[in-house]
């Protein structure tokens, strides 16, 4: 009886992460149309949406024990933010 409790509770935890992955999906999405828009005052704008993008692929990749991806999504992160600084300090 608990198992089949824990594997609908176990579906319904699987179920809001997938909405939180599809949101990190579409960030991205956002975010490399407007960087892919080439136009020097909207760069940091998308660099920032890909930023949040990462941040939850960390957070993803941190709940599925997923150490490469979280690793290279760290490494993105870190890139974005060092991206959005360069382009505020540009202007």
């Amino acid at each position: 009886m608990s198992l089949v409790n824990g594997e609908k509770k176990i579906e319904n935890n699987l179920k809001k992460t997938n909405y939180w992955r599809w949101f990190g999906f579409i960030l991205a999405v956002i975010g490399a149309y407007i960087l892919g828009n080439a136009q020097v005052l909207s760069q940091w704008i998308g660099w920032a949406i890909c930023s949040i993008s990462c941040l939850i692929w960390i957070f993803m990749g941190i709940k599925d024990r997923d150490i490469p991806r979280t690793l290279m999504e760290v490494m993105y992160f870190i890139i974005g933010i060092r991206a959005i600084i360069n382009w505020i300090n540009f202007n």
